[in-house]
This record gives C-alpha cells, structure tokens and sequence, in this order.
C-alpha cells in the first residue's frame, strides 16, 4: 500500500472516530441534567419550529448541545408533535425529559382563586391584575352575563368561589365561563336537594339568600343556624333587617358604618324598609353556603349579634329581650378591651 493510501485512510479513520465522537456526545447530551439553579419559565409560541425553540433555550444558556436534540426530536418524529404554551423547566431535568414534556404537553397551569364573599367588581379586579390571564372586558364589563350566553341576567353571585386552574394567556371570559357553569351546577343540585317545605321559590331565590349568609359569618358552624334565623323572620312576615344588603345598596357611598339615614332610607337593597329579599344575590356565595342554605337549621330565634368571645361567632336569641341583653354584654365587652389598649 503506497505512502499516499496510508495516509488517506488514516484520515478516513480519524474523521469516522471524530464523527463517532460527536455522535456519542450528543447521545450522551441528551441524558445530562440542565445545569439550572431554579425553575425557569419557557414559552413555546404557537406554530414555533422545533429548531427556534432549541436555538432560543440555547442562547439562554439552557441546551448546551442543541443540534443534538433537533436530531434526536427528528429521528424519532417527535419534532412537530410540541405542543404550544408555557413550561416550567426544573433544575436537573434532561433534554430527553424536557422533550417529552414538551410533546406531552405539560404545560405549566396558574391559578385564580375567586374568593368567598367577594363582588362581581373585586373579582373582575382580580382578573385585570393577573399577568397571566388575558383581559377583554372592560371594567365595568357591560352585558358581561351576555358574554356568557345568559343576557340580561344580574351578574352578581353567578359565579362560584373557587380556585381554577389554567394556562397562560387563557382569556377572562374563558376563567369566568367555567365559574359560572360551575356555580349552576352547584345550585341546581342543592335546589333539587333542598330541605321539603323551603320558603324559597327557586334556585334563584336560594342563591340570594345564601350571599346574605354568606356576609353574615365565616363560621361553618354558624352558617345553617344564620339561614335558618333569617328563614324563620321570611316566615313570620318579619324584615330581614340584613345589614350587608343595606352595605351593597350604598355601594361607593358606604364609609365603613351604617349611620341611622342610612336604614331609613328606602331602596331595593334595603331590608330594612322593605319585606322579603333583595333582588339579586349580594356577593358571591360559596358552594358550602349554598348548600347549608337549602339545608337550614330549624330555630325560634330571630335575633344575632357578635359574641363577646372575638372569634367570629354570634349570639342568637328569639326575644328581644334577651338581644338587648346580648348586645349590652357585647358592647361592655368592647369598652373594656378598648380601656385595656389605651393602657398599654
């Protein structure tokens, strides 16, 4: 073999051994942890080629082989199967996981809680300061029930409080869809199951109670007895006297107290002008309330007030004398603690 063969086939060999050794390095790349000191955050556009999202996670210094992966995602057909959205990248993770992530579609999912109790205008509120839902309402929202395929309805207590889960970018309308089917579907299975003989002639009816007791105590144990005093006083023709209706009646106007005027002055919300209920829920009833609503405790009592003991609970009594007594009890209990903070 002549000085000129040897040395052709030589090289041959070198570059099959070079080549040998990038492919057993981009191999190996493929099962080597991502060298990330904390989760990092990674959009995969829609309709973005595979290629673009190797190079993008390459130039942040994520994929350090990222001509490796391409090949790999190729070879076995999994290039074009990546799914759009967000992910979450993990310190430790491996490009092969990462990938299986990515055509999984394990997109990362945010979470938006609405929260017992609240208005339909603190929860649209929420929506617009999440940075990762996508607004469309206005925020006054007009005809916003209208955008969900009920027009004309009264939006307040529509939706049902609970935490949702969603992707990126999923609009305002999409989050509240699902909250309002979801509070349908809640009440429409406590009204068929409501106690025999409710005073309430409807689910509606039934919703704008429980956003009165709602208002009223965050006790889980206080809240069949609240929805049944308030029953009881529907049942003897007595006034709800609800002080939270007269509240959402003022709206804007409401400086933190109720002041005499303010209960003698007349209007759909106030229960203490007018008999039977408002007409339409105060607040966003959750489904616990709901359900201890249409099923309420049965009592003689028609009166309540907070109890000296400043854990959120009440006193409930069914004479008036023994709530003026309740109340003197509260009060001197609230003029001592008082007294007591002035001293220290």
């Amino acid at each position: 073999m002549s000085r000129g063969w040897r040395f052709g086939l030589a090289v041959c060999v070198l570059l099959l051994c070079a080549g040998a050794a990038t492919v057993w390095l981009g191999v190996r790349s493929l099962d080597e942890p991502l060298r990330l000191a904390a989760p990092m955050r990674f959009k995969v556009a829609p309709g973005a080629s595979f290629g673009r999202v190797a190079a993008e996670l390459s130039a942040q210094g994520v994929i350090a082989n990222p001509r490796a992966w391409v090949v790999y995602a190729r070879i076995y057909h999994l290039a074009s199967a990546v799914k759009a959205g967000e992910y979450e990248i993990p310190p430790g993770i491996t490009p092969r996981a990462l990938l299986a992530n990515m055509v999984n579609g394990q997109v990362l999912l945010h979470s938006f809680t609405i929260v017992d109790g609240w208005r339909v205008a603190d929860m649209l509120g929420a929506l617009r300061r999440n940075p990762d839902i996508t607004v469309t309402l206005a925020d006054k929202a007009p005809d916003l029930m209208g955008k969900l395929g009920s027009p004309g309805m009264d939006p307040e207590g529509q939706f049902l409080p609970e935490t949702y889960r969603f992707v990126s970018g999923t609009a305002d309308v999409e989050l509240l869809r699902q909250a309002h089917a979801a509070l349908v579907k809640e009440l429409d299975a406590d009204w068929a199951n409501r106690d025999p003989g409710s005073l309430l002639k409807d689910s509606y009816e039934l919703l704008i109670m429980a956003s009165i007791v709602q208002k009223e105590s965050g006790l889980p144990q206080e809240l069949g007895k609240i929805a049944g005093l308030y029953l009881h006083r529907l049942s003897i023709g007595m006034r709800l006297q609800a002080d939270p209706t007269v509240i959402y009646g003022l709206g804007d106007r409401y400086d933190g107290d109720i002041h005499t005027v303010d209960l003698r002055t007349d209007g759909p919300y106030n229960t203490y002008t007018r008999v039977g209920l408002p007409p339409t829920p105060i607040a966003l009833a959750g489904a616990a309330v709901i359900r201890a609503t249409a099923h309420p405790e049965k009592t003689d009592a028609i009166y309540f007030v907070a109890s000296p003991k400043d854990d959120g609970s009440h006193v409930f009594s069914s004479t008036l004398e023994q709530h003026n007594a309740a109340v003197a009890s509260y009060v001197a209990h609230q003029r001592q603690k008082a007294a007591g903070d002035r001293v220290q």
